[in-house]
């Protein structure tokens, strides 16, 4: 997907006689600490990295009518504590109207531009920069309306150079540092993403490495390498989830991912999505997950999840249909039927005329999303196969990740009695038995 990528960099070799004998000591410590580490999701920590260890990075921003963010993440790459000789940044702009690239090229030169006509998504975005940057070892993914510390790439790659993971996360504050946006990821059952600490103060509990489900899309690096053997950010989502399902895939085909506290960026949330009318978002935020648990889960795993995942998302989308008479619908309530006279003919083809249901919009979405996956059925399948045919790690070793399987997202009662029919029904609480590692629910 990239120009000729660089050499991987490896640690400096020791010159010590007793080096295999040390490595030895530390592997048994390491393995001790870990069976004995209360939480199974803490990964190890990764040592600063000397300059000479450094890999090059291809630092990838996308950008839609974001011209006024700028400044801000621009001016924090430029601070960077890291040698300018191994990172370049590429803004993709998905066809801005709002003077974006003519702004870069003259208040941030050194940036590289890529302009695209229309808006093209951020998977597809992202990839994009990944195919034109120049020899990258490791390629980052921000987002435009970003800032980070000036410690923040080295952090972030140096799990990635140690060998400890493919794809780490750093620690997203709000921007003004009041709360965390996203301290690493997981999800419930059916997909439905979870951002840890959403909303929740900085305290020392988001200071420890961790393993997870998958890297935020706007504060990620990853090896270039392993970036293109598992195929990227999949173009066929668009937006939302990919960065889900990107993760997802990465732990399915042998790798991992790895939340990195020393990381730090801060970031305006939802400032473009905020613009976006809400309907075209839902749509989105309906169907990704679906498309995710889909290509994702092994097919046991699947046949138990893939009625619930319909189920719960049908009942979501009568949820926001808006007002409905459902006594306009029963034929039980019908207490006389047309007359058979011209007359009565002619109003019954009046009011057939007439017939119109006014629904909301974001219910619309939401059975539009439905109807996404169910009617691309043999496409979706092709797709599935394809994620399938190259696992290399069993579910038993992924479901631990999801962090709170069964969230249930909505506080409906209906729904609600739903979910937990569902959970019992489909024996999926055995299925993740002792595996909800979050006690507290989800914010949204």
């Amino acid at each position: 997907m990239s120009k000729k990528q660089g050499k991987r960099p490896k640690a400096k070799p020791s010159t010590d006689s007793n080096q295999g004998a040390k490595k030895g000591a530390k592997k048994g410590a390491r393995d001790a600490s870990r069976s004995a580490s209360a939480d199974p999701l803490d990964a190890p920590r990764a040592e600063p990295l000397a300059d000479s260890d450094l890999p090059r990075c291809s630092i990838v921003v996308l950008n839609w009518n974001g011209k006024h963010h700028l400044d801000g993440c621009f001016n924090s790459l430029d601070e960077l504590d890291y040698p300018k000789d191994l990172r370049e940044v590429i803004l993709v702009d998905n066809g801005s109207k709002d003077g974006s690239q003519a702004y870069v090229a003259k208040k941030h030169s050194w940036v590289r531009c890529i302009q695209n006509e229309r808006n093209l998504g951020f998977s597809a975005g992202c990839n994009q920069g990944m195919r034109n940057a120049d020899r990258p070892e490791v390629v980052v993914f921000l987002n435009n309306d970003l800032r980070v510390e000036p410690g923040f790439l080295r952090a972030l790659v140096a799990p990635v150079v140690q060998g400890h993971c493919a794809a780490s996360t750093g620690k997203m504050l709000h921007w003004d540092g009041s709360s965390i946006d996203s301290a690493g990821g997981g999800a419930n059952f059916h997909g439905i993403g979870i951002q840890r600490g959403y909303r929740e103060s900085d305290s020392p509990v988001f200071n420890t490495p961790r393993k997870t489900l998958f890297a935020c899309g706007g504060a990620m690096a990853m090896d270039a390498k392993i970036f293109d053997e598992v195929g990227g950010f999949d173009e066929d989502f668009f937006a939302y989830y990919e960065d889900v399902d990107l993760g997802w895939r990465t732990w399915l085909m042998g790798h991992e991912v790895h939340y990195t506290p020393e990381a730090v960026c801060y970031h305006h949330h939802s400032s473009t999505s905020a613009r976006v009318p809400v309907e075209r978002l839902r749509k989105l935020q309906i169907r990704n997950p679906l498309l995710a648990c889909f290509k994702n889960y092994d097919d046991e795993n699947l046949r138990r999840v893939l009625p619930a995942m319909l189920a719960l998302a049908s009942r979501r989308a009568f949820m926001h249909l808006g007002p409905l008479d459902r006594g306009e619908y029963r034929i039980e309530d019908l207490e006389d039927l047309a007359g058979r006279g011209w007359f009565s003919q002619l109003k019954t083809r009046w009011r057939n005329k007439r017939n119109r249901q006014t629904l909301d919009r974001v219910g619309v979405a939401d059975l539009m999303a439905i109807d996404d996956f169910t009617g691309g059925w043999d496409h979706w399948m092709a797709r599935r196969k394809s994620v399938q045919d190259r696992r290399q790690r069993p579910d038993s070793e992924i479901l631990p990740l999801f962090q709170k399987p069964l969230w249930c997202i909505e506080g409906d009662p209906a729904y609600r009695a739903l979910h937990e029919g569902l959970v019992d029904f489909l024996g999926l609480g055995d299925m993740f038995s002792g595996l909800e590692s979050m006690r507290d629910e989800p914010r949204k």
